[in-house]
């Protein structure tokens, strides 16, 4: 609770002090269209769930979907997104903590392993910026 009102205060702050806040676009990619929503969050600090609470959310219309962030100010961040196949609003794991709805981190993180907020992180200095992020598909068996 302590980290996440630390990073909005930072995300406040930076805006306040004349940092020249940017649009950052998110080219989301394999989603399956037509089924759940797509939910795309802006971390700060860490992947865990608090620390991912600048999102938007799109229906999965289509298998690409772009989000876009205005006023983003400088700094380091990282960006998730996941299709809710079932509507709950949260990405489901298994008892292990494995996905099991399509999900996806900037950088490609996650691919291999359990991913961090390092190998996800992104900077964002003083000028727009696109990022892509594809979905991982969850393998049969192991969805919801």
């Amino acid at each position: 609770m302590i980290r996440h009102a630390i990073a909005t205060v930072t995300f406040l702050c930076a805006s306040a002090l004349g940092a020249r806040a940017v649009t950052l676009y998110v080219d989301a990619s394999g989603v399956q269209a037509g089924v759940g929503a797509v939910f795309a969050s802006l971390c700060v600090g860490g992947l865990e769930e608090q620390s991912c609470t600048f999102g938007k959310t799109s229906p999965a219309q289509a298998e690409a979907l772009r989000f876009t962030f205005t006023e983003v100010p400088p700094g380091t961040y990282a960006i998730a997104v996941f299709q809710d196949m079932n509507g709950n609003k949260r990405l489901d794991r298994t008892p292990l903590g494995l996905p099991l709805e399509p999900y996806g981190f900037s950088n490609d993180a996650g691919r291999l392993r359990r991913p961090t907020f390092a190998s996800a992180s992104i900077q964002i200095a003083n000028q727009d910026l696109r990022v892509s992020v594809r979905l991982a598909a969850v393998p049969q068996g192991r969805q919801p």
